[in-house]
């Protein structure tokens, strides 16, 4: 099964930026669906942003406008560019992909603290 690692994460200011990269070990130009997911303590995991193959985005209300994802084929790798960082959005981010409705196992994710 494919692997996610996770990477950028670590403490901002509020109003900072950060970017957040997630290396999968197989081929990323195959897979369909892919996001950034985010869990803060005491919450449920949230999704953040997705993105399909064919470019279409999708970003939660709260950091639409703010966060950016995107995807190298070339390097396996999925991005997230964070602007505009609010104390909220502190959590654990993780990446992963989606197949029939299945979720591949959980990275480590890394994590973003905001601090105000």
């Amino acid at each position: 099964q494919v692997q996610f690692v996770e990477s950028g994460g670590g403490l901002v200011q509020a109003g900072g930026s950060l970017g957040l990269s997630c290396t999968a070990s197989e081929n990323i130009s195959k897979m369909y669906f892919m996001g950034w997911y985010r869990q803060a303590p005491g919450k449920q995991r949230e999704a953040v942003a997705t993105t399909t193959r064919a470019g279409i985005t999708n970003y939660a209300p709260s950091v639409k406008g703010r966060f950016s994802i995107s995807r190298d084929n070339a390097k396996n790798t999925l991005h997230l560019q964070m602007n505009s960082l609010e104390p909220e959005d502190s959590a654990v981010y993780y990446c992963n992909t989606m197949l029939n409705g299945v979720f591949s196992p959980w990275g480590q994710g890394t994590q973003v603290t905001v601090s105000s």
